[in-house]
C-alpha cells in the first residue's frame, strides 16, 4: 500500500527504455495575508481541480484533542456567512462537479473538481468557509456523532484499523504521529464548543492554507479571482510548532491484537525518516523490492516459496516527520503470526546483508516511476500533487529532484540502509490473534 504524493516532473519511459522528463509550470503566488497560491494551466480539457490543504492534520493537535482535525474536515460542509448548510454540495454538484475532503497525520485538504467556467462559484464558496464557517453547538454534536461512527466502522470493530492503530499507539512514545486521525473515542465525546472555535480560529487561516488550482484557466486571470475572494480575509497568530522528538527504540515491542478473524495476521512496523531526508529515496527502492508486486521478495518467499502467507505488502510511509516503514502479511489456513514474522525476518535480513542484483534494482527504480507517472494523470492528480509537496516537503519545488533520487540509489545503499533501519531488535509487530488461537493455546 503505496502513500505516495508527488511532484513537478513526469517521467516517461520510452520504447527503448530511454528517460525525458516533462516539466510541469506551476505558478507560485503568496498574498498579502499568507495565502500560498500554486496555478498549473492544462488545457487539454474544460475542467479544474481545486484543492486546498491547511496545515492541520493530527501532528497539530494535544492530548485530550485528538481527532479535532477530521471533526473539522466534516464540520467544514455545514456553511458559513454567505452559503447555508449543504449549499456546498448542492452548488457545485449542480454546476456539474464533486466536492471531498480527507484528513492525515500532516494535513486537512478539500478537493472540489469541476467545469472551468465555475471556478468563480467553487472560489466564492471557499473564501466563506475559510472566512465564517457555522461552528454552532447543533453542528458539532452532528459531525461529533458521525466521526465516532466512522471510529468504529475503521479501527473498533474493523481489523486491520485496529492492527494499524496499535501499531503507531506502540511505535511512537513521544511523537503525535502515535495517534491515528480520527482520534480517540473519549476525546471525541469531550471536545467543547469553545475548542472547536479556537481551533478553527488557529488553523483555519490564510496564512495556514496552500490553494492549488490546476486546469483550464488563465493563471492572471484566475489569481485576480483568488484575490478577490479570499485576499481580505485576515491572516492571524501562526499555529504553535509541533514537538516531534522520538527517543531511540531499545528492544523488541510485541503486541498481540484479539480480534474475531479467519486468519492470522502480523504488521512490522520500523521507524523510518522524514520525507525529505536523504535516505528516503533509498527506503522507497527497499519498499518495491520487499513488496513490490508478485516478483518482489517477500511475495516470492511468504506467499510462493513457503507458503505461510496468502498476501503481503510494504509500505515506506512519507511525513512531515519521521514515519513508519511497515510490512503486512496475512496468513494461510493453519499458520501463525509467528510463522509469518520469521519469514519476514529471514528475508529482510538477507536484504541487509548481500547486494542487490542491477537488474533488481532498476525493476524496483521502473516501478516507482511507473506509480509517479499516474499519480500525474488528471488535473486533480496534479492538484494533489503540488499541495502535498507543498506541506509534506515544505515547497512544491524540492520534488524536482524525485526521480534522481530514485536513480542515484546504488546497491550499497540499499544493504546500508536496511541494516540501519530493518533492525529486528528496534521493531515493533503487531499479531493478529484471532480468540480461537488464544483458546488451543492455554
Amino acid at each position: 500500500m503505496l502513500c505516495r504524493s508527488i511532484v513537478l516532473v513526469a517521467v516517461l519511459v520510452a520504447a527503448r527504455g530511454s528517460l525525458a522528463a516533462v516539466e510541469l509550470a506551476v505558478g507560485a503566488h503568496t498574498l498579502s495575508n499568507g495565502l500560498r497560491v500554486l496555478l498549473h494551466e492544462d488545457h487539454s480539457a474544460p475542467v479544474v481541480a481545486s484543492y486546498i490543504f491547511y496545515r492541520s492534520g493530527s501532528r497539530n493537535e494535544q492530548r485530550g484533542q485528538t481527532g479535532i482535525a477530521h471533526l473539522f474536515e466534516h464540520m467544514m460542509f455545514n456553511g458559513g456567512r454567505r452559503f447555508g448548510p449543504g449549499a456546498f454540495d448542492d452548488l457545485i454538484e449542480g454546476n456539474g462537479g464533486s466536492t471531498n475532503g480527507f484528513t492525515t497525520r500532516d494535513l486537512t485538504a478539500y478537493l472540489n473538481k469541476f467545469p472551468s467556467d465555475a471556478l468563480p462559484l467553487v472560489l466564492d464558496l471557499e473564501s466563506d468557509r475559510m472566512a465564517s464557517l457555522a461552528i454552532t453547538q447543533q453542528n458539532l454534536e452532528q459531525e461529533r456523532g458521525i466521526v465516532m461512527e466512522e471510529r468504529r466502522l475503521r479501527i473498533d470493530n474493523e481489523v486491520t484499523g485496529a492492527m494499524d492503530e496499535a501499531l503507531y499507539l506502540h511505535a511512537f512514545v513521544e511523537s503525535p504521529y502515535r495517534w491515528n486521525p480520527v482520534g480517540f473515542m473519549a476525546d471525541l465525546r469531550r471536545i467543547t464548543l469553545a475548542e472547536a472555535k479556537a481551533y478553527f480560529h488557529t488553523y483555519y487561516a490564510p496564512n495556514n492554507a496552500i490553494l492549488v488550482l490546476a486546469g483550464d484557466f488563465e493563471s492572471e486571470a484566475a489569481l485576480a479571482l483568488v484575490r478577490r475572494h479570499s485576499g481580505k480575509i485576515p491572516r492571524r497568530e501562526p499555529p504553535p510548532p509541533v514537538t516531534a522528538a522520538e527517543p531511540p527504540q531499545e528492544g523488541v515491542r510485541r503486541i498481540e491484537v484479539l480480534k474475531e478473524a479467519e486468519l492470522a495476521a502480523v504488521l512490522v512496523g520500523y521507524q523510518g525518516v522524514r520525507a525529505p531526508a536523504a535516505d528516503r529515496p533509498v527506503l522507497d527502492v527497499v519498499e518495491q523490492i520487499l513488496g513490490g508486486g508478485e516478483s518482489s521478495r517477500l511475495f516470492l518467499d511468504l506467499v510462493r516459496g513457503h507458503e505461510v502467507a496468502s498476501g503481503v505488502d510494504a509500505n515506506n510511509a512519507w511525513g512531515i516527520d519521521p514515519d513508519l516503514f511497515a510490512i503486512y502479511a496475512k496468513a494461510r489456513p493453519g499458520k501463525t503470526a509467528a510463522d509469518l514474522e520469521q519469514r519476514i525476518d529471514q528475508v529482510t535480513g538477507r536484504l541487509g546483508s548481500a547486494r542487490v542484483s542491477s537488474e533488481e534494482l532498476t525493476k524496483a527504480k521502473n516501478q516507482l516511476r511507473a506509480h509517479f507517472v499516474r499519480s500525474l494523470k488528471t488535473v486533480s492528480g496534479k492538484a494533489n500533487q503540488l499541495g502535498y509537496c507543498e506541506v509534506v516537503f515544505g515547497d512544491h519545488r524540492a520534488l524536482l529532484g524525485l526521480e534522481d533520487g530514485w536513480e542515484a540509489v546504488e546497491a550499497a545503499d540499499v544493504e546500508r540502509v536496511v541494516a540501519a533501519y530493518l533492525r529486528p531488535d528496534r521493531r515493533t509487530v503487531i499479531a493478529l490473534v484471532p480468540p480461537s488461537r488464544v483458546e488451543d493455546r492455554s
